[in-house]
């Protein structure tokens, strides 16, 4: 099954659970329209690793909106992000832990011959693929120029 698929799925029980089901199914009506918007943009279907991309993405938004809605002091927001934000962690893959992202850095440092922080992005290139949807760019980003001593 696809993730579209999958999507579409869990639409139909959020909306057969009705109440109870209802933040649950306008967070996946949303991921829906950007997917949408998404194979409209690139006119054809996406894949399922673009279609992971998009739910990263709006999960992203979440996160830096709930961060803004704390220091707001709007509690009401922060509950609803909380709880779109744990919907679409559902269907991203397991996050990879700090000390994973650093061993998978270091593999990226030795294999593209990087010395100082000049090198970056040559392993954030070799990085990124690996750990798409699985970590957070700026996370990793750090983590890298650390190892690199910058």
């Amino acid at each position: 099954m696809t993730l579209k698929q999958r999507l579409a799925e869990d639409m139909k029980a959020a909306m057969r659970a009705r109440e109870e089901g209802r933040l649950r199914l306008e967070t996946i009506r949303m991921v829906q329209a950007a997917v949408k918007n998404a194979e409209i943009e690139r006119r054809r279907e996406l894949t399922d690793d673009e279609v992971l991309s998009v739910i990263a993405r709006e999960l992203k938004q979440r996160q830096e909106a709930l961060a803004e809605f704390q220091r707001g002091g709007r509690q009401d927001l922060v509950d609803r992000t909380q709880a779109e934000i744990a919907v679409l962690k559902e269907y991203l893959p397991q996050q990879l832990t700090a000390g994973e992202v650093r061993g998978l850095a270091r593999e990226a440092i030795e294999k593209t011959g990087a010395r100082g922080p000049q090198d970056v992005g040559k392993v954030m290139q070799v990085l990124m693929p690996q750990v798409r949807g699985r970590a957070d760019g700026r996370e990793v980003n750090q983590i890298v120029r650390e190892l690199l001593g910058g």
